[in-house]
């Protein structure tokens, strides 16, 4: 276990780990069978966690009480994507209700096999646009590095599943892996701005990741670094002072997390929030629309409300691609600009995100929502605000 975050975390550790969610039925660990002789520190140790991840049938099923659904999609999850539950995750997953948002996103189901008629395999043709291996080049000025295939847990939305949950191998040599990757990023000026994402780039050890970081910095015309994870919410045991002093030797880092429903925002999660916050990362989100977790207005207001207090601003909420697998989770696209509709003009403007859709097949993200401007002629705007009433502005 990592020594230098114990101080921050033995902190915690009593007050938190038996109350870990919002909610009512907040579970303490050791009162499931699987965990019940896990000791506070190796349950606060992301090692801990990585290495006892639920990925079997006869792990969940001392968790939660499966329905037959769920079974025959853990059992044709072989071969696919994965099963993987960190057992943090586990412990906020409603035992009884399969409708439960946090049991959704992880456990599978037989619904991932039917395959919808628009859906394809890689939905914003990510393969289309990958001049050196594992990098993805689509906007002039950045580009995106995968710089693993794993996460810490299988999101059963992911639309990068043809890459992630597959069988896990040790990821060994990656600085041999990234090379062409970082060869095309210092023979290409134009270049500065780097997301780091895969899988999730924070299931790397500190130093694997830090060589990574290292070698953009590196690069004189980078100046914009982003990590794209979900980390904070899955696995935060993972935020590490460690981890941090390694991350603020390459600040300024700006740092994306995938959050989707407000019952993710535990204490713990918040825990590991504040400390990068502190440590003065910039904190956003990116949010997936998804049918039956967080497609009420009222859900998405109440994330985007939790997600400014623990200092998260909200930057995108995405339309789920139409990856493979994913139409019993996809809504229609007027659900998401309902729910902006529902934001602007009625809460802060820090808690309204951007709607988007990627084009599918290459197109890149391009923002949706309602329509503000009703008519337009020379020197004239014919207006609608948050209340539907209408003004005109002259030029």
């Amino acid at each position: 276990m990592d020594n230098t975050a114990l101080t921050e975390q033995q902190k915690v550790i009593t007050e938190n780990i038996i109350t870990q969610r919002l909610g009512k039925k907040a579970r303490d660990y050791q009162q499931i069978s699987l965990y019940k002789d896990v000791n506070p520190l190796d349950w606060e140790s992301w090692h801990w966690q990585m290495k006892n991840r639920i990925t079997r049938l006869e792990q969940i099923t001392q968790v939660i009480k499966l329905t037959p659904d769920e079974e025959e999609g853990i059992k044709s999850a072989k071969g696919r994507m994965a099963m993987a539950v960190t057992p943090y995750w586990a412990t906020l997953i409603d035992a009884e209700d399969s409708n439960c948002p946090l049991r959704r996103q992880a456990i599978p189901t037989s619904h991932e096999f039917k395959i919808g008629p628009h859906e394809m395999i890689d939905p914003c043709g990510e393969d289309n646009d990958t001049p050196a291996s594992h990098l993805v080049h689509r906007y002039p000025d950045r580009i995106l590095l995968l710089a693993t295939e794993s996460c810490a847990m299988y999101c059963r939305h992911c639309t990068r599943r043809r890459l992630v949950g597959h069988e896990e191998k040790p990821e060994n040599n990656l600085s041999n892996k990234w090379e062409a990757a970082l060869d095309y990023l210092r023979s290409n000026k134009k270049v500065r701005d780097v997301l780091i994402s895969g899988g999730d780039p924070l299931t790397l050890e500190d130093d694997v990741l830090e060589e990574l970081l290292k070698s953009i910095r590196s690069v004189s015309n980078v100046e914009f670094l982003r990590l794209g994870t979900r980390v904070p919410v899955t696995l935060p045991q993972r935020i590490t002072e460690s981890l941090i002093n390694m991350l603020k030797k390459y600040a300024p880092v700006w740092i994306s997390i995938h959050f989707n429903h407000p019952k993710e925002i535990t204490r713990r999660c918040k825990i590991a929030c504040d400390m990068l916050a502190d440590a003065g990362f910039p904190l956003g989100s990116q949010t997936v629309l998804l049918q039956g977790i967080n497609d009420r207005p009222y859900i998405m207001r109440k994330l985007m409300h939790e997600l400014l207090k623990i200092r998260v601003r909200p930057y995108y909420i995405y339309q789920c691609d139409p990856v493979r697998g994913t139409s019993h989770f996809r809504t229609p696209v007027a659900t998401g600009i309902n729910i902006i509709e529902k934001l602007r003009g009625h809460t802060t403007g820090y808690a309204v995100p951007t709607y988007v859709i990627d084009g599918p097949g290459g197109g890149g993200k391009i923002p949706v929502g309602p329509n503000y401007i009703l008519s337009q002629a020379k020197g004239k705007y014919v207006l609608r605000n948050y209340r539907s009433k209408i003004y005109t502005y002259l030029e």
